[in-house]
């Protein structure tokens, strides 16, 4: 970390916003003017969208991720955590990952901590659970979904085999629609190379408290993903919950009881909860309360966007709806990312700053391969897409939204690649444990039992 008597602008997260807002103020900061100073736990940015495609071998992990210190070579990039942030005295303490905390002064603050999963205290779920919100945990998915077919394989146990084929997601929006439709797609091509194993021994079930799946899209485009998913397989029960999950055992609210080794939970984001901490308002969800100039309600050095963020939706309120607000996706945070960055700039420079204003411009989601639902909103008509068009508005949008050129050509060459390759459908199940291999070859061998027995032993038997 260096020292510096120019003015900090703290950057906690370096997330989409994050990441985004940085850039953006280096690139209209003058030179020497500020130090521009970014932490987060993670080296690198995660591009969730692609999270689904990544668990199933459809792009490539490493391309999914944006490395920090590569993207913003002109800032200072520190890898640990904020606990907590002191506004009186303008500090913040600073967890590394490895070492004692610290306190790192500042002049000007972006919240930027983004959302994580909403989970509920259901028995077994922080056991059993698989959550999709980093790419540590999407390739987690992909090596144990193809374990548990090589366990199905290779076993003769019947209730085994039944629990190692079943496949339960909690969540029917867009991280579990997306994430289920890839991961079916996945494993049924992976079944070719089974002998004992067939996508009809497989089953895969969809819950969700809600009515209805993917209502980003719409009620019609939604309940045209329910149908298709269906007319794979898929079995999707609406309007109810899991109660437990102990041991893989999955009860749901409905009645159904199954076995389970798989059981993903894409069930909704909070905003991060170390916001607590931090003396900011907060709205009643969690969310930091922030002005239409994403400026934190009652300050004039705090910015916050993006998941994390309460930020009113301007297009909606001159609509005549005053409670509308701004939805938790990546259209959203990307311009919003850009509008803090200059207005981090300008109130560092006494300028006035701008609204955040952003007009929706639909929404577009993947279910496998050749697959999806895509709503276009075009001033006051939407256009609805469905199948292999909306699948390539999908990887479409989502492959120029992605951070980077470097990381564009990456995405777009691994698909080009699938176009004439097959996917890989190997598992690599001992990247979770890798050095148990080689800890048993190294570890002492155990002392060996004495024999012989002592010469008063031996005295005495004779």
């Amino acid at each position: 970390m260096s020292t510096t008597e120019r003015p900090r602008i703290l950057v906690v997260g370096g997330g989409y916003v994050g990441l985004y807002a940085a850039r953006r103020i280096l690139k209209k900061m003058r030179y020497g003017e500020a130090t521009v100073t970014v932490v987060d736990p993670r080296s690198y940015m995660t591009y969730q969208p692609f999270l689904p495609e990544a668990a199933a071998g459809s792009i490539s992990p490493r391309h999914v991720v944006v490395p920090l210190r590569r993207v913003l070579p002109k800032a200072e990039v520190l890898t640990g955590r904020v606990t907590t942030i002191d506004q009186d005295r303008k500090v913040a303490t600073v967890a590394p990952l490895v070492g004692e905390a610290y306190e790192l002064p500042f002049d000007y603050l972006v919240i930027a901590m983004g959302a994580v999963s909403r989970t509920f205290p259901i028995p077994g779920l922080a056991e059993q659970g698989i959550g999709m919100k980093g790419i540590e945990e999407a390739i987690g998915l992909r090596n144990h979904v193809l374990e548990q077919l090589d366990k199905a394989d290779s076993t003769t146990d019947e209730d085994v085999r039944r629990k190692a084929l079943t496949f339960v997601f909690v969540g029917g929006g867009f991280a579990g629609a997306e994430t289920i439709g890839e991961v079916e797609d996945m494993a049924r091509d992976a079944a070719k190379y089974y002998t004992n194993v067939k996508r009809e021994d497989m089953r895969f079930i969809l819950v969700d408290a809600a009515d209805k799946i993917l209502p980003e899209v719409g009620p019609k485009l939604g309940a045209y993903g329910k149908e298709h998913l269906e007319s794979r397989g898929v079995e999707i029960y609406l309007s109810t919950s899991m109660d437990s999950c102990v041991d893989g055992h999955v009860v749901l609210k409905n009645g159904l009881e199954v076995d389970s080794s798989t059981i993903v939970w894409t069930a909704g984001v909070k905003p991060n909860p170390a916001l607590a901490r931090f003396g900011l308002p907060l709205g009643p969800r969690g969310h930091v309360d922030t002005s239409e100039k994403l400026q934190v309600q009652g300050t004039d050095y705090i910015w916050a966007a993006g998941d994390n963020a309460q930020v009113p939706d301007m297009v909606g309120r001159r609509a005549g709806n005053p409670n509308a607000w701004c939805p938790p996706n990546a259209q959203h945070a990307l311009r919003q990312a850009k509008v803090l960055g200059d207005n981090v700039i300008s109130g560092m420079r006494g300028f006035p700053q701008k609204e955040y204003s952003h007009a929706n411009k639909g929404a577009v989601a993947g279910l496998g391969l050749h697959k999806g639902v895509a709503m276009i909103v075009m001033g006051k008509v939407k256009i609805k897409l469905k199948g292999r068009l909306a699948w390539y508005m999908h990887r479409g949008y989502h492959g120029m939204a992605m951070p980077t050129w470097n990381r564009k050509i990456r995405i777009f060459a691994d698909w080009t690649l699938a176009v004439f390759l097959k996917r890989e459908v190997v598992s690599l199940g001992a990247m979770e444990t890798p050095r148990e291999e080689f800890y048993e070859a190294a570890k002492p061998a155990p002392a060996p039992a004495v024999a012989a027995k002592s010469e008063g032993e031996k005295a005495k038997a004779s």
